[in-house]
């Protein structure tokens, strides 16, 4: 095998902020998922930071679904309990698929470091037109965490034994 058979496939990946109180200038998290991606390879194809509205949510997530440039958008933000937390609401009817052991093992993984306060968060993954979508909370830590502990190895074409990399060309097919 050559050494270009062993590098991670750059992906396109779009970030989505939702918040009302910061803008892009204050959001580390999006800040940490940017440098992150980036280290990774990856390509960051446009970041946005829209309030707590989910008609606001999907007017620019469904934009970048249809967007065949577009292959992983990661989202941060919305997704406690108040009543202005709605991107999972927004987010879920978007979904063609949706991947259930994202936020499981999520909620697992924010156990070690928060406890039980881990309950309370609504993160979610799946997929919409070929396009793979991950919905994380907007604290820095719970955006490291996704990012460093599952999003990152299921990026990576070279992880084993399998990932979403490879699933990507086949996400479109016809049932």
């Amino acid at each position: 095998m050559g050494l270009a058979a062993l590098s991670p496939l750059a992906l396109a990946i779009a970030l989505l902020t939702i918040s009302d109180s910061r803008s892009l200038a204050e959001d580390a998290s999006g800040d940490a998922l940017q440098q992150r991606l980036e280290a990774a390879g990856h390509g960051l194809v446009e970041r946005l930071l829209v309030p707590d509205d989910r008609y606001r949510i999907r007017a620019e997530l469904s934009r970048w679904i249809a967007d065949p440039a577009v292959q992983v958008v990661i989202s941060s933000g919305g997704t406690g309990l108040t009543g202005r937390d709605g991107t999972p609401e927004a987010v879920a009817p978007l979904l063609d698929k949706t991947i259930e052991g994202f936020g499981e093992l999520f909620r697992v993984l924010s156990f070690e470091t928060i406890g039980t306060s881990s309950l309370q968060s609504r993160c979610l993954a799946g997929v919409a037109n070929g396009t793979v979508i991950f919905v994380l909370p907007g604290s820095l830590d719970a955006v490291c965490t996704a990012w460093d502990r599952l999003i990152r190895a299921q990026l990576d074409d070279t992880t084993r034994p399998c990932n979403l990399v490879q699933l990507l060309p086949r996400l479109r097919e016809a049932p």
